[in-house]
């Protein structure tokens, strides 16, 4: 009795100094039992979570008891609680663990298998999952208090950006997405993005419209564009989508929303942001139908860009939002209330008086609540960034403000560098999940601001007035830095900050699976350079190998002193406003973004590879001794290019002869270190692409898709290189050898050749030839890349070391 009474004393603690929103709005509360109530029984869920156990630790099957109880027993909240498994007969479980929810179950699974058992889960791609360190059946480590009680200080756990699907998820099968959606489930996430198959969705609901299959192959964007042709971005590009395609997509759908169903999540599904094929102006000539302006496209091909927008104040608007909100239940069944709509980001509204805005959020809302009575708004925050000149405070309030309180929930989608709630009150008051945007483009580059995201989600809850309701991760593309991922996800779960030191320790011991002083001192350094960036510059992977800068040299002034960094910040659509620009109208040289010092990390490295005699066998050790040893490559290659540069500028044709070679083999090099490790192979990525594929023309497409996208991404012209060429960046095996040291190659032949002859450097033919060869690239799928590591990375990254650091 003693025990349970001082249970009971805890959670009423707890109960008394949360500060969660649902605790000061009964809309809240009824929100979540809603959603609570679309959720599948408790059994199928308990069944769901060991069937993630199962996958996850099949020998272990049997050493955990699974148990769905009330929230009533956590003061309302969601919760996981763990115990030990009393029987005297010590057979069957050993541990039992309890949740609200299956995501509980699963959040409480990792807890206990982390912080009790030492264990890791990572992505695949960034080492995979470490078990080794979990006691045999029969042996399992006991609490050593009756019970471990974890509950959430907020309701959610968000997770996915709108592009992320292109980037990350586009060639995904469902033996995949069955890993993800566990993944998920033991981070602790509960409000995932669902995207996937939405244009057969679309294609049923325009149908009615009539709209023809033909008028939608010019409206779908190709696989790996669909992000940006949901958004009203682009059109066409990289299409059209076949029939196999959008029936298989479909099929995915549904298995990706019945696993997340099973587990307890609450999937996100699409709504109508206003976006249209162009053939409905003909259909509907009286509609409020306007072009947009150009995206991006070199010379506004009207082939690709220019899509058109229904405003939401036409009747039309609200039909075929009605539509496509109706036409999901038919396929999924009620399985959410909250939709996401960004029918603002990116497109700026005519005119900004604050009753026409007002007008057109309770139109875009009005589309959903017919189509969904109960229907929730989730917008992403970006806007209030992106385009801060237009969305000033009256705006933006009267925008928040255009429906009923607790229907629309905001997402401050970069809340780790630039939080908007703490500069608009809260939001207004509207409900909002802090969030961190992290990275772009799904580039390859070790970076984080770990005090940030260990303090900023607690700074907000605990603040007067909050409105916070979650924790998101808003990535554009994930396999990357898993350690910023798997602190942030802990914050959905922590009521007070973390400290980033001794949590790091706890990291580092469980993704090695063992204690090692070296490792340590080498995440000491990690901690207070790499992963300690408070400079708010988001453009991170600027490195040269992968962003060679498209500028004439010969405009660089020789002075030195006057060299600054030419840094464009977030102030503009992802793919465009945060890219650093190199352009002819500055003569300073361009600077890559560092925020640290190269020689501590340097200095980190060396002990990372002496730990690696002891610490070589392992997966997640490998990935991340090549991962840094690349970061530190790379960052020397762009020390090299600057000083061939200033070579040139010199007209010291010696000089520059020698450092565009060094450039040229850091390339090489780098490529044969990533060819070492699984995770870092083009061939990957090439392959799977061609395995979705049903016959040979979509293969060929696809892989175009795959490859374009990682390279020029968008279109080009004879010398005008596509606005977005890079922004998808990989440093990838394969793709170094094959696409960036051509390119280079290209470029610095041409600056020897301008010294040679005594002429101007020539800016157009240089292009001429990258843009082609890059075309050629692009087109050519002759070449198999291998899917399979070759070589000794820990010998290959010490010989590397000793190179070019001896």
């Amino acid at each position: 009795m003693h025990s349970i009474k001082l249970v009971l004393l805890v959670l009423l603690v707890l109960s008394f100094h949360s500060q969660s929103l649902s605790k000061h709005h009964p809309t809240i509360d009824r929100l979540l039992n809603r959603l609570d109530s679309l959720l599948p029984t408790s059994s199928v869920q308990e069944s769901a979570a060991k069937g993630l156990l199962q996958r996850l630790l099949p020998t272990h099957f049997h050493s955990f008891e699974f148990r769905i109880f009330s929230k009533d027993v956590c003061g309302g909240t969601s919760c996981f609680l763990i115990e030990n498994y009393d029987d005297p007969r010590r057979i069957g479980p050993e541990i039992r663990i309890k949740g609200t929810t299956g995501v509980e179950i699963a959040s409480g699974l990792h807890w206990y298998l982390k912080y009790k058992c030492n264990a890791h889960v990572s992505w695949d791609k960034t080492g995979g999952i470490q078990i080794a360190s979990v006691p045999q059946p029969g042996h399992l480590p006991r609490l050593d208090s009756k019970r471990i009680l974890i509950r959430r200080p907020i309701p959610w756990n968000y997770y996915q950006n709108v592009v992320t699907s292109s980037y990350s998820y586009v060639w995904w099968g469902w033996e995949r997405w069955e890993r993800e959606i566990d993944w998920m489930a033991l981070q602790g996430i509960n409000l995932p993005l669902a995207f996937t198959g939405q244009e057969a969705i679309w294609q049923k609901v325009f149908k009615r419209f009539n709209i023809t299959k033909e008028d939608l192959d010019d409206y779908f964007g190709g696989p790996a564009f669909l992000a940006w042709a949901r958004m009203g971005n682009l059109h066409t590009w990289g299409g059209p989508l076949s029939k196999n395609w959008l029936n298989d997509q479909l099929i995915l759908q549904k298995q990706i929303l019945s696993q997340m169903l099973k587990l307890g999540m609450t999937p996100v599904l699409p709504s109508f942001s206003g976006n249209v094929p162009s053939a409905l102006r003909k259909i509907y000539p009286g509609a409020n139908i306007t072009r947009l302006d150009n995206w991006n496209t070199v010379d506004g091909d009207s082939r690709w860009c220019c899509t058109y927008l229904l405003n939401p104040s036409d009747p039309l608007f609200i039909d075929i939002g009605e539509a496509f909100i109706k036409q999901q239940p038919e396929e999924y069944g009620e399985i959410t209330n909250i939709y996401n709509c960004d029918t603002f980001n990116e497109n700026t509204p005519p005119t900004s008086e604050p009753e026409y805005i007002s007008s057109l959020g309770a139109a875009v809302y009005k589309a959903m609540s017919k189509g969904n009575k109960n229907a929730v708004w989730l917008m992403q925050g970006w806007l209030f960034s992106s385009d801060s000149k237009f969305w000033k405070p009256p705006q933006m309030k009267v925008l928040l403000h255009s429906v009923p309180f607790g229907k629309m929930i905001v997402l401050d989608l970069y809340a780790e560098v630039k939080p908007i709630w703490n500069t608009s009150a809260q939001f207004y008051g509207t409900p909002y999940i802090w969030c961190m945007l992290h990275n772009f483009g799904g580039n390859i580059e070790m970076y984080g601001a770990l005090d940030s995201i260990s303090s900023g989600p607690v700074d907000a809850r605990v603040s007067k007035n909050s409105t916070m309701v979650g924790v998101g991760m808003c990535m554009e593309g994930i396999e990357q830095n898993p350690v910023v991922y798997e602190l942030i996800s802990e914050m959905a779960f922590r009521d007070e900050k973390v400290d980033v030191q001794k949590w790091l320790k706890s990291y580092a011991r469980r993704r090695y699976m063992k204690e090692n002083h070296q490792i340590e001192a080498a995440w000491e350094i990690l901690y207070h350079t790499v992963y300690n960036c408070t400079d708010g510059i988001a453009d991170h992977n600027t490195d040269f190998i992968v962003k060679l800068p498209d500028w004439d040299p010969s405009s660089s002034v020789q002075d030195e002193s006057k060299h600054t960094d030419s840094y464009m910040i977030s102030t503009g659509p992802y793919e465009t406003k945060r890219r650093v620009l190199f352009q002819d109208k500055s003569s300073d040289l361009p600077k890559a973004h560092l925020w640290y010092s190269t020689k501590e990390v340097i200095q980190a490295l060396k002990l990372f590879l002496e730990a690696g005699d002891e610490l070589s066998r392992s997966l997640t050790y490998r990935y991340d001794m090549v991962d840094l040893t690349r970061q530190v490559l790379s960052k020397l290659a762009n020390q090299v290019y600057i000083e061939a540069v200033t070579a040139f500028v010199k007209k010291d044709i010696g000089s520059l002869g020698q450092l565009s070679e060094k450039f040229l083999e850091l390339i090489k090099d780098i490529d044969v270190l990533l060819a070492s490790d699984d995770n870092f192979l083009l061939g990957t990525w090439l392959e799977s692409a061609k395995k979705l594929a049903r016959n040979g023309d979509e293969r060929k497409q696809y892989e175009w898709n795959a490859r374009t996208q990682v390279t020029m991404w968008y279109d080009s012209k004879d010398v005008n290189q596509s606005k977005l060429h890079d922004y998808a960046n990989k440093l990838w095996s394969g793709l170094l050898e094959d696409y960036y040291l051509p390119r280079a190659r290209l470029y610095f032949n041409e600056m020897l050749k301008s010294l040679r002859d005594k002429k101007k450097f020539k800016v157009e033919k240089w292009q001429r030839e990258w843009i082609m060869m890059s075309h050629k690239w692009q087109q050519s799928s002759s070449e198999v890349y291998p899917v399979k590591a070759k070589g000794d990375a820990l010998a290959i990254s010490k010989h590397l070391l000793l190179k070019y650091f001896p």
